[in-house]
């Protein structure tokens, strides 16, 4: 992942690769309530974890979020598509959320039944 790109907020996060994506690790109260919201697309990189999370929101998006929300072992149990700005999203079961630039999720698929 190129840093050069990344807004200064993202460049000082962790990194973790989650399901084929190296992303950056929203793990403090400012940056999991800010999100990649108020950012250009190509500042927000190729995507955040928000660990200890089942619901977002996109109030202050600037582009759609594809959205994939991970269980304990970090598998993927429901997914959530273009979601457009001002909206929330949500599923109760999930521990970790990975939001992803609209379009740009690859085949990340849920767990089966």
């Amino acid at each position: 992942m190129s840093d050069a790109s990344l807004t200064s907020r993202l460049r000082r996060l962790p990194v973790a690769t989650v399901s084929g994506h190296e992303v950056r690790v929203a793990g403090d109260r400012c940056s999991r309530l800010l999100g990649l919201a108020y950012l250009d697309r190509p500042q927000a990189g190729p995507g955040l974890l928000l660990p200890r999370c089942s619901s977002v929101h996109t109030f202050g998006m600037r582009f759609e979020l594809d959205l994939y929300f991970l269980d304990e072992r970090g598998e993927v149990i429901a997914i959530r598509r273009a979601l457009p700005p001002r909206r929330f999203a949500f599923c109760w079961r999930s521990t970790s959320v990975l939001e992803l630039p609209a379009r740009e999720g690859g085949e990340i698929a849920p767990v089966g039944p």
